[in-house]
């Protein structure tokens, strides 16, 4: 029986596109959470530890947490920003290169996932999920 709740049906539906990114960024070694966090700061660089949060929208001491994973896996680095009272966050060569070659593992994701749902149907689920 379907749940009528709409925060189960999500988070169950969130586990499991979770799983086919993660799966299918396993040849380099992030899962998406860890590629996401690196293509903002692919983006914004350098970036600060809260500027990463509010785009994220994740708490600064979260972002912390992920930046210091994300460093000894040798991905990016801590810079002293220009005023030198934050530290800002730039990808490494090795975090570039993942980023490259994940993008297409990333496009077969998405693909895998607009294939199951149909192209309609996934354009409009995230029409609706960027209401919130």
């Amino acid at each position: 029986m379907a749940t009528k709740c709409y925060c189960i049906a999500l988070r169950k539906a969130e586990r499991r596109v979770t799983s086919a990114y993660d799966d299918a960024l396993k040849p380099v070694g992030v899962n998406i959470a860890q590629f996401s966090l690196m293509r903002t700061i692919e983006r914004e660089a350098p970036i600060s530890l809260s500027k990463i949060g509010r785009l994220a929208e994740l708490d600064r001491s979260t972002v912390g947490r992920n930046v210091k994973v994300l460093e000894r896996m040798n991905l990016v680095r801590t810079i002293h920003g220009e005023d030198h009272r934050e530290a800002v966050v730039v990808l490494t060569v090795r975090g570039k290169n993942v980023l490259i070659e994940g993008a297409t593992l990333w496009d077969e994701a998405q693909t895998k996932i607009e294939k199951t749902l149909g192209v309609a149907v996934a354009r409009n689920l995230r029409t609706l999920l960027q209401t919130f």
